[in-house]
């Protein structure tokens, strides 16, 4: 760990390196760049300093690039199955939501990136039972690869260990429910808890109190019995989780496989780190809520191994580390409105470190004492953040309602874009028309223009 400290020590050294002589192909890393220009031949030689320190704005080109933006959207096919594969397979997961004012928000990250894409489509390849993805708590909540299972398994063990030795856990005080809840879907095949429910009538009606928010014991026992990894997730049905054993969804080849909690950890931080591009040991750790005592011994192997590396990012105030394949873009083409649950911003102090926007959901806030909305999407146009508006689709009256919409700081905002935007949203929600019919300082710049496009 010697060596891995002076590097940690080294990185807070701002002298900047001599420069050195790069071939460096059209559109790909220019560090040193800030003014996005384009060079006139298929491959410039340019100056530019190592990657030792990347500037604000490459680092936010970098992370975005990453991400999957700055490619063509709404081409003349729509996204099918391989680009969705290809885009969830780069993020790693998508966040699950309840909330459907807008969208919920597992489907809107596809849309940012590619652009109008068949919803059903996406249901097909994240809910099919025995498919090629399943759920469980990665970041919260999420849609994550078959393949992830595994890397997950020590979370489903610390779960066990924690409940089971917590006298007041559902799982301590309910050994003959859990008994049963695994016989019957033994005996029954994959069920939503409310056919489950329809079942226990056996069980006495439970008081419904606690931290669950208001589950019943059977729904608790089912959530229990999926964070323990005792049951697993077999898709959705009107988007209500379906619960099966292991063994009637899962391969039988990743039941089989056995990951360390170390090398679950290092394969966990590396996915995080290709999608990140750049990031703080804090936002590799949020990525997959890992604990700092398990990232730093693993941070350190990829290191070694060359998969990362550590660059300053003046501002950032803390050493980033860049993975070895971040393309360093010298611009971000991107029109684009993000979930709250978007991993471009879920983490709230690297958005803050990225973009200068300090975002909070206000969706248990009381209305009186919102500041932005209740359902608010931050704005992205090319490489920042320029608006939030806060978005309900009407979809009894086919209108995707803009009902507040606001700057963000003083970052120009080009409104016809946003406009755009919003009718390409609409018209993937299979809304006829968008209107603005809420506050904010954006709103009636907004509404004008939404207005004498419609006319």
């Amino acid at each position: 760990m010697g060596r891995f400290r002076q590097i940690i020590a080294s990185v807070y050294d701002h002298e900047r390196p001599p420069s050195y002589r790069l071939t460096c192909p059209v559109g790909h890393a220019t560090p040193g760049d800030e003014e996005g220009r384009r060079p006139s031949v298929a491959v410039a030689t340019v100056d530019r300093v190592p990657r030792q320190q990347l500037s604000p704005a490459q680092a936010r080109r970098v992370a975005l690039a990453a991400q999957g933006f700055g490619g063509p959207v709404d081409g003349s096919t729509s996204p099918g199955t391989r680009q969705l594969n290809l885009l969830v397979d780069r993020l790693g997961l998508l966040q699950i939501d309840s909330v459907n004012v807008f969208e919920r928000s597992h489907y809107l990250p596809a849309f940012a990136r590619l652009g109008a894409y068949d919803r059903a489509a996406l249901d097909r390849l994240t809910f099919a039972p025995r498919g090629r993805y399943v759920e469980y708590w990665a970041h919260e909540a999420a849609i994550v690869p078959v393949s992830s299972w595994p890397l997950l398994r020590w979370r489903m063990r610390d779960y066990d260990d924690r409940w089971r030795g917590d006298e007041s856990s559902w799982l301590a005080t309910s050994p003959r429910m859990e008994r049963w809840l695994l016989d019957e879907i033994r005996d029954k095949g994959p069920l939503p808890a409310s056919l489950v429910e329809a079942d226990a009538a056996v069980f006495p009606r439970p008081v419904r109190t606690g931290p669950w928010w208001g589950w019943g014991d059977v729904k608790r026992g089912l959530e229990s019995l999926f964070r323990t990894g005792a049951l697993v997730s077999a898709g959705r049905r009107r988007f209500e989780r379906v619960y099966a054993l292991p063994e009637q969804v899962l391969p039988a080849d990743v039941l089989a496989v056995e990951v360390s909690r170390h090398e679950a950890h290092r394969r966990l931080l590396a996915h995080a780190a290709r999608a990140s591009g750049v990031a703080t040991t804090a936002d590799l750790a949020d990525y997959y809520r890992l604990k700092t005592a398990d990232v730093l011994p693993a941070l350190h192997e990829l290191h070694d191994e060359g998969v990362v590396e550590p660059v300053v990012v003046p501002g950032w105030g803390a050493t980033a580390w860049l993975h070895r394949d971040a393309r360093v873009p010298r611009r971000v083409e991107a029109d684009a409105l993000l979930s709250p649950f978007d991993p471009v911003v879920w983490h709230r102090p690297r958005a803050e470190r990225l973009f200068g926007f300090r975002y909070r959901i206000e969706i248990y806030t009381p209305r009186e004492k919102r500041v932005h909305g209740y359902y608010v999407l931050p704005v992205l146009q090319d490489d920042q953040l320029v608006a939030r508006v806060d978005l309900k689709s009407d979809r009894q009256a086919g209108v995707l309602r803009v009902q507040a919409a606001w700057h963000e700081r003083d970052l120009p905002v080009d409104v016809d874009r946003l406009a755009s935007t919003l009718r390409r949203a609409a018209s993937w929600q299979g809304l006829d028309s968008v209107e603005v019919v809420g506050p904010g300082d954006l709103a009636g710049a907004l509404a004008a223009v939404v207005a004498a496009s419609a006319s």
